[in-house]
Formats: C-alpha cells, structure tokens, sequence
C-alpha cells in the first residue's frame, strides 16, 4: 500500500493505493496517524481513487482515521470511492458518521 499526502490550509488530503486488507491496515493505520500527528488538519480527506480493493480492514481504517480526527475536533471526508470499496463502507453504514463525496465510476 503506498500513500501520497499533501496539506494545504491545515486541510491533509491522503490518496490510498492498492489493497486495503487485514496485511496493509495495520500499516496504513500507522502512516495515516503519522501524517496526521505531524499536520495537525482540521480536516482530512481520505481519496479512495486508486484503491483496487477493500476488505473490511478498511472499516477500521476508516474509523482509527475518524477518532484520531474527533481527537483533534476535525473533520474526516471520504472520497472518490471505486464501487467495490463503496460497497464495503456502505454495508458498515460509514456515511452515517462520517461524510463521502462521489463515487468513482470504474
């Protein structure tokens, strides 16, 4: 799993590549509180582009990402989701607590 991450006005965009599953979420974890630790966003954006395929170690992706803002009372914003992903996040109800913004038509 590879990562690029680039800030601007305490906005931290992260854009996951590859596989998110049980063998990289404990790596990305880490990078994703790294990133966010040394930036201190006010909002981070999770870009899903480039994401092949998501198991439900996503989810804990997602939600580690989520507390790790509301520990710093920031926002966490989803986005540009391929369909398999979507499908994951959906089934778990991810858009109940955090917010997604469009879907990737692959």
């Amino acid at each position: 799993m590879n990562l690029t991450s680039y800030v601007q006005d305490r906005q931290l965009t992260i854009a996951l590549r590859g596989e998110i599953d049980h063998h990289a979420a404990r790596e990305i974890m880490q990078a994703l509180s790294a990133k966010i630790d040394l930036y201190l966003p006010l909002r981070c954006i999770l870009d899903f582009r480039d994401v092949t395929f998501m198991d439900s170690s996503g989810i804990a992706v997602v939600i580690h990402t989520l507390r790790r803002m509301n520990t710093l009372q920031g926002r966490l914003l989803l986005q540009n989701i391929p369909p398999q992903p979507y499908k994951v996040l959906r089934a778990a109800g991810i858009e109940k607590i955090t917010e997604i913004r469009e879907e990737c038509n692959r």
